[in-house]
């Protein structure tokens, strides 16, 4: 095994500002401490590790850091009895590429109870795909589930907004093995093709949604709705619910704040459920994960490759909304 690992370090110049550069000489004395220490096969360049690379003091709270808050890879040490060497596994959560070392590097050191052993029949590179997009996007289904929202309990669509992006891809997906016919809200209808693929019934444009008039109650359009976007977008959505419907809100891409009226909640008894993929209990990761592994998931093209190298350069990419699916980072073979 290497003595020493390679990866994005984020460093701060002593005044503030943060820098970002890549490392081939990372000791593992400046990487934290842990039981196991990992052999990271694939990370992912999620919004927040594009912010972190970019130098967003919000994201990096600890500098110096390591982004990259999900990885999948091999355990090639570990004192822990109940987690063996060479043991494939996963990790999305728990401040990894926060505020502890994440997953844009060769190695990490982690601790046993923030990995989830692989399940058969789920590659590296496949859990890299789904990774938090995927905990949030089972979530957010299992929330609609959960309050009744079924594909037999009305004869409306389930809308997605931000259906392009990584949750919005594998919710797509997953409500489509579900048995839901669903909306696909996005402002890149050129991507119908690849919205249809996945599942979406429809694909509505987000500017044509947006540019209905705005009032405290619409007509009832969905059965209930995944939203990675909140501001308008959201607010938009709940008025246009159906009665007793769930909205599951994952997402501030809009923007943090709620422009609507408490009507939709008393009038029509719509819930507004939040999602949170960080912190959640190790019993609860599993049974996604083994739900995930038996899913048939479309997730090769959902996943799009890009290696170690070209992680900061196509942050901006990311942040500016041009990605399509997930973007996954081949860290090492």
């Amino acid at each position: 095994m290497a003595n020493h690992a390679s990866g994005w370090w984020i460093g701060s110049d002593g005044s503030g500002q943060l820098t970002t550069h890549f490392r081939d000489d990372i000791a593992f004395s400046q990487m934290g401490e842990g039981s196991l220490t990992i052999a990271v096969h694939y990370s992912a360049l999620n919004y927040k590790d594009a912010l972190a690379l970019t130098g967003s003091p919000g994201v990096v709270r600890k500098p110096p850091l390591i982004p990259g808050i999900d990885l999948a890879g091999v355990v090639e040490e570990s004192s822990d009895s109940e987690i063996q060497a060479g043991t494939p596994v996963v990790i999305t959560g728990y401040g990894y590429g926060e505020n502890r070392h994440g997953g844009l590097a060769t190695r990490v050191i982690a601790e046993p109870q923030h990995v989830i052993p692989l399940p058969e029949g789920l590659s590296l590179q496949h859990a890299a795909t789904l990774g938090t997009a995927g905990i949030t996007a089972g979530l957010a289904v299992n929330a609609l589930q959960s309050h009744g929202i079924t594909p037999s309990s009305s004869s409306l669509p389930i809308a997605v907004t931000g259906a392009a992006g990584g949750v919005g891809s594998l919710a797509l997906a997953l409500l489509k093995g579900a048995g839901y016919t669903t909306v696909a809200i996005t402002g890149r209808t050129d991507e119908a093709d690849y919205l249809s693929m996945l599942g979406a019934t429809d694909v509505m444009s987000r500017q044509e949604f947006l540019s209905q008039p705005s009032r405290p109650l619409q007509s009832e359009q969905f059965a209930g709705a995944i939203d990675q976007a909140g501001g308008d977008m959201l607010a938009r959505i709940l008025a246009a619910t159906a009665s007793n419907s769930v909205v599951a809100a994952c997402g501030l891409a809009g923007g943090s704040d709620l422009p609507t009226t408490v009507l939709p909640f008393i009038l029509r008894g719509v819930s507004l459920v939040g999602i949170n993929s960080v912190f959640q209990p190790p019993d609860v990761r599993v049974d996604l994960w083994n739900g995930f592994a038996s899913a048939n998931l479309p997730l090769d093209e959902i996943g799009q490759i890009i290696p170690l190298a070209e992680a900061l350069e196509n942050a901006p990419r990311v942040l500016a909304g041009l990605t399509r699916g997930r973007v996954v980072v081949k860290v090492i073979d």
